[in-house]
């Protein structure tokens, strides 16, 4: 029978006197109430020592040795348990890679599941994404009825503009005979005259056969060679029907983007391999707001318009911005707003080739010159 509810009888951990109480499952509980009542008792203390108890018994003696038994609470009994997992609360932790699932490790658990069930499908035309061996292949075309028409194609241009007159040459002198264009069977030993403005689409007719209980050995040889001249994609025209396009490659054969066999660190966002590209893993970027940092464009660079350097008592930053302004032709009693967009542009960014500057510093009261770059 399903159970409904965790229901705690007689719980006395700590200052809970007798307790009973019926708690609904599957369900957000907060336990509330004033400091002393028994709030984390009965949550840590009874429920989850239980929970956790529960489940570690119901291991192997060699796993509990790595796992930390909690004690029985101290209670009549408790119905309706699962196995439960318990989350400290940090305060310090400020950690952004740390969430729920990672201090849980049940995020590890997760990862494994999507590498295991997961389907691929391509990020720009959400196509299915799988990869097929030329017997899966050869079986689902052994599918259709007896004396079905086919032919075996392999792609070699797909939407790309040009003539391909060196191209189909090569496929002539490779010994093949037909090849279609644009969906129009064409004969190699003919002249073939491309528009060189145009996107075309060609197709190698690698072999045409009509299935026979015996066709199977014939088929997978001509898909092995449609495969090696389509480079892992291979078209087969089940014809007057319909059109099937396999490919050996984790690859979308219409969009051309590869992907890598899902792993679970792939759906890691700690890891590089899973991680989004842009943020790192984060949900966030960090960039610089230049209305924060030049807040008051009015302001020249001797009058602190740069706000994180006005008060910097250093001579580096002020003999940068010296050899920068002399650089782009304006001084460090300009007003920041007088500027040009190519001197902004400058001042922001830097240049294409790096310039020279010389700030002191001092050592036991000694100066010191240096020259840097920017």
């Amino acid at each position: 029978m399903t159970q409904n509810y965790i229901r705690v009888r007689g719980a006395r951990a700590h200052n809970l006197k007798n307790i009973n109480v019926d708690i609904p499952r599957d369900k957000l509980v907060v336990i509330t109430g004033l400091s002393g009542s028994g709030k984390s008792s009965l949550a840590f203390d009874t429920i989850y020592a239980e929970g956790q108890r529960r489940y570690v018994e119901s291991l192997s003696s060699y796993a509990r040795m790595f796992l930390g038994q909690m004690d029985k609470p101290d209670v009549d009994y408790i119905e309706g348990l699962s196995p439960a997992i318990s989350i400290d609360q940090k305060t310090t932790n400020r950690n952004p890679r740390s969430t729920v699932g990672t201090v849980t490790e049940i995020y590890d658990y997760l990862r494994l599941l999507y590498a295991r069930i997961g389907h691929p499908h391509c990020p720009q035309c959400g196509r299915e994404i799988s990869q097929q061996t030329v017997q899966q292949m050869v079986d689902q075309i052994m599918t259709y009825p007896e004396k079905t028409k086919l032919q075996i194609l392999a792609p070699i241009v797909k939407g790309k503009k040009g003539e391909h007159v060196k191209l189909l040459e090569d496929t002539r002198k490779a010994g093949y005979v037909r090849v279609r264009v644009d969906g129009e069977i064409r004969d190699l030993s003919e002249e073939i005259k491309l528009e060189k403005t145009k996107k075309h689409s060609i197709e190698v007719v690698v072999d045409r056969i009509s299935l026979k209980p015996d066709s199977a050995v014939r088929l997978a040889d001509s898909l092995e060679t449609a495969l090696k001249l389509g480079e892992g994609n291979v078209l087969v025209d089940i014809i007057g029907e319909t059109e099937l396009l396999f490919s050996e490659n984790f690859a979308c054969p219409d969009c051309g983007i590869a992907l890598e066999e899902i792993s679970p660190r792939l759906f890691s966002f700690n890891s590089p391999y899973g991680a989004c590209p842009e943020c790192t893993g984060l949900g966030a970027n960090l960039e610089v707001d230049i209305d924060l940092v030049i807040p008051d464009k009015t302001l020249s660079l001797n009058q602190g318009a740069i706000v994180p350097w006005a008060k910097s008592q250093s001579s580096y930053y002020p003999a940068m911005l010296q050899a920068v302004s002399e650089a782009l032709g304006f001084t460090m009693d300009t007003p920041l707003e007088q500027l040009t967009q190519e001197q902004w542009q400058g001042l922001l960014y830097g240049f294409a080739k790096p310039i020279k500057y010389t700030f002191l510093s001092y050592f036991d009261d000694r100066p010191k010159v240096h020259t840097g770059t920017f």
